[in-house]
């Protein structure tokens, strides 16, 4: 089971694939937390902001896992508009 509540029908190949691997990152904390993302945002990613998406989905996961939390400062060659996004999604859904 992958988790998403979302239909992928009508969706590009593109965005199909993004939510399958946002979905299976490897660890269930991750798959929740970038695949609930994913699901909430993957009709509005812009072209670029796709691109930037497919680029954190290559980092390992106990890497992007801090960067999220804010644990671990995000290099300046990962930092990006859709991690932003990705920062603010995981603050609002913190108790």
């Amino acid at each position: 089971m992958s988790g998403t509540t979302r239909s992928s029908a009508n969706l590009a190949p593109r965005r199909k694939r993004l939510i399958f691997q946002a979905w299976h990152r490897g660890t269930r904390e991750m798959d929740l937390l970038m695949g609930m993302f994913t699901d909430e945002h993957i009709d509005t990613f812009t072209d670029a902001e796709l691109t930037e998406f497919e680029t954190l989905l290559n980092v390992p996961d106990t890497v992007l896992y801090r960067w999220i939390t804010e644990q671990d400062e995000v290099p300046d060659n990962h930092r990006c508009a859709i991690l932003d996004k990705i920062i603010s999604f995981h603050k609002s859904r913190v108790p």
